[in-house]
């Protein structure tokens, strides 16, 4: 599964660096025209991901995950090669509208490890998969950049598509998925409707808020992806600028391949809320100087540091989820939090497109910023009230009696 993960990660975040100068081959626009269609384009994927995420997810937990993954894979794989054949904004529009349908790979992938996987390592075996995801997404879009400086735009999208159909092809062959047994508690039944599915959700607050900071994070996090070429290229010169883009996307990555696995132990020790608590105003704190950079390397440099931040939060989020829902229904649980999280994707671009568009790139960073450290403030709010403070007072009143 980690090797699966490597090359979807990395075939979707190949593209990333040039789809803003992929649309500019398109015809003669104005910087704002392709800004704007750059988040739109970006961002319109995640509007059927968001449909389709639970329904995969109820799917998985009724019939198996393994069929689901392999179907994701064709289509992404046969959706990305069309894109290399597209000659206008509008069709490359509704290609990545239909790819959205089969997008949850990476989220369907994680649930199948989840629930195979004890609690008490759940951090650190989603840590351990998640560095799969993350060492494609580093090395994509520097190989993806690489290749669009010698092949062209369109190229690079058919070799990608055959680097995503390899993940399927991985599954078939090399993934066994193992039957898991529930116990006979009422909390493991085998069967939850959707109704109940959200009822329980909502009666755990600070699982309905690790759901919505998902959401959060996403915004602020997607704001800057499809802005951040055309960022590289007023700060670097047009220079290999697909080659640089990739670099600056990768960077993020690789600080978040050094510490995706430590976070998920970390958390298994002292609590998952907690670092996703400080996380949270990591990041906030790290994205704020972006908008000061005057070169590639000071943006390079805070896109580490925002990996070493921001990488451990899905990990970690996703162990937290793992420990709160119940074994049957985890699927379909991480189905609605990766709903949320593509509710993010959408809103996160076409904010990031709008907002460098009439204000310029600096106040992408700055509302970026306030995003995260605000989701830290609700993260360590509901924490507190639901968990610290509710814990601390059953103790109190159970020494005093």
């Amino acid at each position: 599964m980690w090797f699966a993960n490597f090359f979807v990660a990395g075939s979707m975040t190949m593209v990333l660096p040039f789809i803003s100068l992929y649309i500019e081959t398109f015809g003669n626009f104005s910087d704002s025209y392709v800004q704007n269609w750059s988040g739109w384009i970006f961002g319109i994927t995640f509007v059927s991901a968001l449909l389709f995420s639970p329904i995969w997810g109820r799917v998985g937990d009724r019939y198996g995950r393994k069929k689901i993954l392999i179907l994701s894979a064709s289509g992404l794989g046969l959706s990305v090669l069309l894109m290399g054949f597209a000659t206008s904004v509008w069709q490359l529009f509704l290609l990545r509208l239909f790819m959205g349908i089969f997008t949850g790979f990476i989220p369907i992938s994680q649930a199948f490890i989840s629930t195979q996987t004890p609690k008490n390592i759940a951090g650190r075996v989603l840590g351990t998969l998640q560095t799969g995801s993350i060492t494609g997404s580093l090395m994509g879009p520097l190989l993806g950049g690489a290749l669009a400086d010698v092949f062209g735009y369109a190229t690079t999208f058919k070799w990608t598509s055959i680097t995503i159909l390899l993940s399927g092809i991985i599954v078939i062959f090399g993934v066994k998925e193992i039957k898991v047994r529930f116990s006979d508690d009422k909390e493991h039944k085998k069967s939850y409707s959707s109704k109940e599915v959200l009822k329980h959700i909502m009666q755990h607050p600070v699982l309905l808020v690790v759901m919505l900071i998902s959401m959060l994070v996403q915004v602020a996090h997607f704001s800057v992806q499809p802005i951040l070429s055309l960022y590289v290229s007023d700060l670097h010169g047009t220079a290999n600028i697909a080659l640089f883009s990739g670099m600056a996307f990768s960077a993020a990555g690789l600080g978040n391949l050094m510490m995706a696995r430590r976070w998920g132990r970390l958390g298994d020790k002292i609590g998952y809320i907690k670092i996703v608590i400080v996380l949270l105003f990591m990041a906030g704190i790290v994205y704020f100087p972006a908008a000061f950079v005057t070169n590639i390397w000071q943006l390079v440099i805070l896109r580490f540091l925002l990996g070493i931040s921001i990488g451990g939060i899905i990990p970690v989020r996703i162990a937290y989820i793992r420990q709160e829902a119940p074994l049957s229904v985890q699927g379909e649980v991480l189905g609605y939090n990766t709903s949320l999280r593509f509710a993010g994707n959408i809103i996160g671009p076409a904010l990031g497109g709008m907002l460098a568009g009439f204000f310029g790139f600096s106040a992408v960073f700055f509302v970026t910023s306030g995003l995260l450290i605000l989701s830290g403030i609700i993260m360590l709010v509901a924490w507190y009230k639901y968990e610290y403070e509710g814990k601390h007072t059953h103790r109190l009143s159970s020494y005093r009696s």
